[in-house]
């Protein structure tokens, strides 16, 4: 989708110092990103306490079986 938007531009350089963009499409699409798998995450924390995990599950023996 393409749009214009206003950026302040020392909230932009600020954010360069924490990132590996080059150029501020880059940037904005990591911050995007970022925005969103931590929402993710914190949709996923308030599970905790809600789901019972069975006594016998082994999560490291499906590992195993993986490879």
């Amino acid at each position: 989708m393409r749009t214009n938007i206003v950026l302040d531009d020392k909230l932009i350089e600020e954010a360069f110092k924490f990132s590996s963009a080059t150029t501020k499409r880059d940037l904005v699409h990591q911050a995007l990103k970022d925005f969103v798998n931590r929402h993710k995450r914190s949709n996923i924390l308030e599970l905790v306490g809600q789901v019972e995990i069975a006594e016998e599950y082994d999560y490291k023996a499906l590992r195993r079986n993986e490879n």
